[in-house]
């Protein structure tokens, strides 16, 4: 039998390529999107699910049940992007990035847990960021997002291992993908003293994606992870200085590595 995977965020950029690329190497792929009628032509599976609403998500992962019996992996990878100064950023803006990015993959996980317990088998793969090892300048809520999910998953890695269900985390870098698009950008107040900054780094943010690689990297990394018997805890995918800067983050004293961010981002 195939394995069944269910890719949240499915509709687009890293989530598409993922589905396409399992589905090539011979998967069952669900992919999901709030509005999966705006996709006629999606070549895989592609179900109604906000990761925001619990109901939305039982009935999604009700109906893959029904359809398949099991689900063999998820792989959360629903999120949304967000910038600005951590101070004038609206705290309703904030609950929404945690909302989608942390809280939204623990409810479909804890939506999907109880089929791979039953089972006795399942992976998880939590696709995280970069981002999520540092607090970087006007993206500090979406790092923190990232961050959190990095965390949980390794707490609930070491709770599932009895049950050989496996978890891990992807963290990917900047990729040429749609996520500016949907980005949320806190308003400049007028006046700020963050104005020249976030302006700044916006600008960088936007070079760094629209010079990025494919995402199908990421698709391979985790079409990789699924044949490992023993999968590792974080798995980072991005260009060698993107990796490279977690590193140096263990390595260099705080204020130096600190340092060396402001003058990345010319802060």
């Amino acid at each position: 039998m195939k394995k069944v995977v269910l890719v949240t965020g499915g509709s687009s950029g890293i989530g598409k390529s993922i589905a396409l690329q399992l589905q090539g190497s011979g998967y069952k792929v669900y992919g999901t999107s709030r509005n999966p009628q705006n996709y006629p032509e999606s070549p895989f599976d592609l179900i109604a699910m906000d990761v925001q609403d619990e109901d939305s998500i039982r009935q999604g992962i009700s109906q893959i049940i029904q359809a398949e019996s099991k689900i063999d992996v998820l792989i959360n990878n629903a999120g949304v992007g967000i910038t600005g100064p951590m101070e004038e950023t609206p705290i309703d803006a904030v609950k929404n990035a945690m909302d989608t990015n942390f809280y939204g993959p623990l409810r479909v996980i804890q939506a999907v847990l109880p089929h791979m317990r039953e089972r006795r088998e399942g992976r998880i793969i939590n696709i995280t960021s970069i981002a999520g090892y540092m607090g970087l300048p006007y993206r500090g809520v979406y790092s923190a997002s990232k961050g959190a999910l990095e965390i949980a998953t390794e707490a609930y890695r070491l709770e599932c291992a009895h049950l050989n269900i496996h978890f891990s985390n992807v963290a990917p870098g900047d990729f040429a993908t749609n996520i500016a698009a949907g980005r949320f950008h806190a308003p400049v107040t007028e006046g700020s003293d963050y104005a020249a900054g976030y302006s700044h780094t916006l600008k960088l943010i936007d070079d760094h994606v629209d010079d990025g690689n494919d995402p199908i990297e990421v698709a391979y990394k985790i079409e990789e992870i699924l044949k490992e018997q023993s999968p590792g805890i974080h798995y980072k995918v991005g260009s060698f200085m993107q990796k490279f800067s977690i590193v140096l983050k263990k390595l260099l004293p705080e204020k130096t590595y600190e340092r060396m961010l402001k003058k990345h981002y010319g802060l």
